[in-house]
């Protein structure tokens, strides 16, 4: 039958890896922590840059609060929407580590990634454009919105292949 062999290839994950052994479901016998960690995921392209985006995140948040403010309101936008995206990268990083996503298949991962990287980065631009238009030429404050910039970037690229890898998955599981 070709239904079985179409909800295999659902199950796999979106961290852009191929499917080893051991990576479908649990063979009978398994201990149920055997497998929990997925030690290949860290080696990832979607991992690698996950990690680039909480470290530019972190650094353009120290940038701006280590700064000497001349607009409240503007960089503690800045630092709410840096703080926030960070958290949130560092919460699907998880879920990919330790492979929270066949636990909670409620949940549509790959969507839920692809939403919270749009309006994630969409924040994180209107933050960036504002701290760099509030700068004042405060070398601090310019290299926080520099780095947040930076960020917006990193953020584009795993929105455009959150939204490659849940489409183009779909599209090819449709026509089998």
């Amino acid at each position: 039958m070709s239904h079985g062999a179409g909800l295999v290839r659902t199950t796999c994950s979106s961290s852009g890896g191929a499917l080893g052994p051991g990576a479908g479901a649990a063979q009978p016998g398994a201990s149920p922590l055997e497998g929990l960690l997925d030690p290949g995921y860290p080696r990832t392209h979607a991992a690698l840059l996950k990690v680039a985006q909480m470290v530019t995140l972190l650094i353009a948040f120290i940038c701006v609060r280590s700064s000497l403010w001349t607009d409240y309101s503007a960089y503690s936008y800045f630092e709410v929407v840096t703080i926030c995206d960070l958290i949130m990268i560092l919460a699907f990083y998880l879920v990919h580590l330790f492979r929270f996503y066949r636990v909670l298949t409620c949940i549509s991962w790959p969507l839920s990634e692809l939403l919270h990287y749009f309006i994630g980065t969409l924040l994180l631009l209107i933050a960036s454009i504002v701290a760099a238009s509030k700068s004042y030429n405060q070398s601090g404050l310019v290299a926080g919105a520099i780095f947040g910039f930076v960020a917006t970037f990193l953020c584009m690229a795993s929105m455009w292949l959150s939204y490659k890898v849940s489409c183009v998955t779909q599209s090819t599981d449709a026509a089998v």
